[in-house]
């Protein structure tokens, strides 16, 4: 990132990123403008904390304030960019990039300008920075711990602590707040997600699942709840949290005077772009699919490696070569109901393997239900990774 040399670019453009790299300096034709008609008036004055502090003064005028403010977001774009890179560096394993980092902080210059204080002794960079830093650490704070996919997968991640306070922030009513935990502990109960494949996204329950969980919910409370009631109630309580954990930041792209012809963010290339959440919940469902679906993998080849040779035989002629129990009998000189006994040990060794997985890696309670679904998607499973494993030989 090269600095910028005169009065005129300091005050009148902006960081352009693409690919998360800084690409140029876009002017705003109506800034520059503006600072070049005060140069013109007093091009004696060439000293950049001047006319940052000379705009701090029009900004305290409400006539001008949106303009001078719109100067002095342009001032401040190498010191947010600067702190942006060394803060994220720090945080090298979240997913937020640089320009991610770069927009939470400068969506803090409302705060700096209002605290700022030219008496004090210190220059408006230098107290800006402190600020950015912590609006971007603090954001990366709060929004580290969970992975939004759905709604149905926010619920699958959040702790019962955090969804109570989502839900007393919302202000719903403390009596009602049980019955929302509730709810949400027999859905975490029944609906634990296990597709495979180009499904992978954790998707709303099927209605069969739906009446399980409102089953469970009735079960353990006075009340009579349909499962319609319990999808809203989850509904809400998700939208809670997101609004809880992701609180929207005041935009910069706002007028702020009844002169609305034109705004800051209007004319910087490249700004137009999908929000900030939207790419979030868009690469953490990736990297959660791609992360499960390798992980799920890794346990079941385990496994089977694992497994006894008879056992591995087994597989290997059911699976890859396609024979069925009479020829894999007559073939290993043994009884069909040999064969079927060790077809049945290996599911299950697999099963419980897969099964343990879960259990202590994604914290599921197991249940008939989900094993007979973790058994179906197991079967899946084995059929294409034999089917691979012969095409590979």
């Amino acid at each position: 990132m090269h600095p910028r040399q005169s009065i005129i670019e300091i005050f009148s453009t902006f960081v352009q990123f693409v690919a998360d790299r800084f690409s140029r300096w876009a002017t705003e034709s109506r800034l520059r403008h503006s600072i070049q008609n005060c140069v013109n008036r007093t091009p004696q004055e060439s000293s950049e904390s001047f006319w940052a502090l000379y705009w701090y003064k029009i900004w305290q005028i409400p006539e001008t304030q949106t303009l001078a403010q719109q100067h002095l977001t342009a001032y401040l774009q190498e010191s947010c960019y600067w702190v942006s890179q060394k803060t994220v560096t720090n945080f090298a394993s979240t997913q937020y990039q640089l320009s991610d980092c770069f927009q939470i902080a400068i969506a803090q210059i409302d705060k700096v300008l209002k605290g700022f204080n030219p008496n004090q002794g210190f220059t408006l960079k230098n107290y800006a920075s402190p600020i950015f830093g912590s609006a971007i650490r603090e954001t990366l704070r709060q929004r580290h711990e969970v992975d939004i996919c759905t709604d149905w997968g926010l619920l699958r991640k959040i702790s019962q602590k955090r969804l109570q306070e989502s839900l007393q922030n919302a202000g719903l009513p403390p009596e009602e707040i049980p019955a929302y935990i509730l709810a949400w502990n027999s859905f975490k109960t029944i609906y634990v997600p296990t597709s495979t494949g180009t499904s992978r996204k954790i998707s709303r329950p099927e209605d069969q699942t739906w009446d399980a969980i409102a089953k469970a919910y009735n079960s353990q409370s006075s009340q009579n709840i349909s499962p319609q009631t319990l999808e809203k109630w989850l509904l809400a309580a998700a939208k809670a949290t997101r609004r809880y954990l992701y609180p929207t930041p005041e935009s910069l792209n706002v007028s702020k005077s009844s002169d609305d012809s034109w705004e800051l963010l209007d004319n910087l290339p490249g700004t137009q772009q999908e929000s900030l959440i939207s790419e979030i919940i868009a690469q953490e469902e990736e990297q959660a699919r791609t992360s499960q679906q390798t992980e799920v993998n890794q346990v079941l080849v385990t496994a089977i490696a694992q497994l006894e040779l008879d056992l591995r035989q087994i597989l290997q002629l059911y699976y890859a070569q396609g024979q069925n129990q009479d020829k894999i009998a007559k073939q290993l000189e043994i009884k069909q109901y040999t064969v079927s006994r060790r077809l049945t040990k290996a599911r299950e060794t697999l099963l419980r393997s897969l099964a343990n997985w879960s259990q202590n890696t994604l914290h599921i309670s197991i249940t008939p239900d989900l094993l007979k679904t973790m058994s179906i998607v197991m079967e899946e499973w084995l059929q294409n990774h034999y089917s691979q494993l012969k095409y590979e030989v």
